[in-house]
Order: structure tokens, then sequence, then C-alpha cells
């Protein structure tokens, strides 16, 4: 089975994350999904200045913690600075790379060092076959438990395109592969000051890519993404999620039912 790693975008209150985390425990359980449930403590590259960018490191890795103590569930956030690693290291169980960082060469070893697995983001100007080099930078600093997340590329103005051929291309690097369904739908900087996006399309490219064998799927997820202080317009409404996974189970054991 597919792994899935899930949560809202930003820490925006701890009662929602509470809520979120607990409701994606049950959905995922009841299917037989293994989850990571995952939120940022803060968005340091929204698109304008005035974003909200989420309560900041120790009170994210906090309210982090408590999901993993109280619900038993590994974790994951991302780092945007190299000092954030060691901290967010006594937390979460998966280190995040953003895609926009992933060439970054002092945030790639000091994940790496951390012992973490980490997952990495490729960049929306890289070309699958790229990631081998940021995969070797921390894999060189003594760490193989690396993934590799497919998020989109860059396709004309405030627009991403899927290359599923790209997911086949990552695959042969030797590591688990990712899709990021909901960022692949985003359009970036398109509603000027914050990012657009089609959530309607999540389903479509989360099958496909499902069909092609990732090992994995990212999605983001909340309770009225209309009204999430980040990425709304491409994140999964909670409500749909366990409908939207059911399709993708039924995907993927047509995909494998000779295996």
């Amino acid at each position: 089975m597919f792994s899935l790693i899930a949560g809202p975008c930003v820490i925006e209150s701890e009662e929602m994350i509470m809520d979120i985390a607990k409701r994606m425990k049950a959905i995922t359980e009841e299917l037989g999904i293994p989850y990571t449930f995952k939120a940022s403590f803060d968005k340091a590259n929204r698109t304008s200045i005035t974003g909200k960018r989420g309560p900041g490191i120790e009170e994210g890795l906090r309210i982090l913690k408590r999901v993993k103590d109280e619900l038993g569930l590994p974790v994951a956030t991302d780092i945007h600075e190299p000092w954030q690693a060691e901290i967010a290291a006594k937390v979460v169980d998966i280190i995040q790379i953003p895609a926009f960082l992933c060439r970054q060469t002092d945030l790639l070893v000091a994940a790496a060092k951390t012992g973490k697995k980490v997952n990495i983001k490729k960049a929306q100007f890289l070309a699958a076959w790229d990631m081998k080099n940021c995969a070797q930078k921390v894999s060189d600093s003594g760490n193989d438990d690396i993934m590799l997340c497919e998020r989109g590329t860059c396709f004309g103005y405030n627009n991403l395109v899927v290359d599923m051929t790209g997911l086949v291309e990552m695959k042969k690097l030797g590591y688990p592969v990712i899709f990021d369904a909901t960022h692949s739908v985003q359009k970036p900087g398109g509603n000027g000051t914050s990012t657009g996006g089609n959530r309607e399309y999540v389903e479509y490219l989360a099958k496909a890519a499902v069909a092609v064998g990732v090992d994995g799927l990212f999605m983001e997820t909340h309770p009225n993404p209309d009204c999430a202080w980040s990425d709304g317009p491409n994140m999964v409404v909670l409500d749909d999620m366990k409908g939207l996974l059911e399709k993708l189970i039924k995907v993927y054991k047509a995909v494998h039912e000779d295996e």
C-alpha cells in the first residue's frame, strides 16, 4: 500500500491541528494506509510579506509533539534554515526540504546529520534526473534515509505541469518517490499576493501517480480550505479525504493485482 503524508499547510491553532490529526488517523487506520501527519511551524516562503507564517519553531514543535505523543502518529515538518534541523529533529520523524531550497547544500547537510528521514521536494525548475545531486548531498553526509518528492514543474506564468514519466525517472535513482498531489495543482503567485490553485484536479493527478507506481502521496488538507492561512485553493477539504483515498486504493489494487 502507498503511504500518506498529510495535514494542513501551516499550524493555525493547536485545536485545529489536533482535530485534523485525529480525523486523519481514524481514516487511515480504517483504510490500512501508513500515515504521517505534516504541518509547518513557519511558512517562510509566502508570496507576500503580509502572509501569515505560523507560530514559529518553538510553539510549532510543541504542538507537533502533542500529536506524536497523544495520537502515536509519526510527524513531519519542513525547515528553511540549517540551524532549524537539529531542533526539529528532536520531535519530528521526517524533515522536509522545501522545493525552492532543494539545492541548498548547507540545509541538506544539516538535515542529513540529524539521522532523520529526509524528504526532498523537487524544485519547480529542475528535471527529475537533477534530483540525483540533491540526494547525493544527503547520502554523502552519512544519511541514506531519503525520499524524493515531485510537486510539479514550471510551465509558463503561474502554472505547473506534472510529467508522469518524471516519477519513473526519479525512481531510477533508487529512493522512494512521493507525489505531492496538492502543490502540483498550485498556481504560484496566481492570486497576486497569494498562491492560487485548483483542488478539483488533485484526484486526477493522484490517481495517475498511484498508477505509475509511486511509493507514497503527499496531500494537504483542511476543514475549510477557503479560509486557510496558506495554500487554500489547492488543499483537499478534510471531509472529502476518505472518499478520495478510497478511490486511490482502488487504483492501487488494480495496478498491483498480479503481484
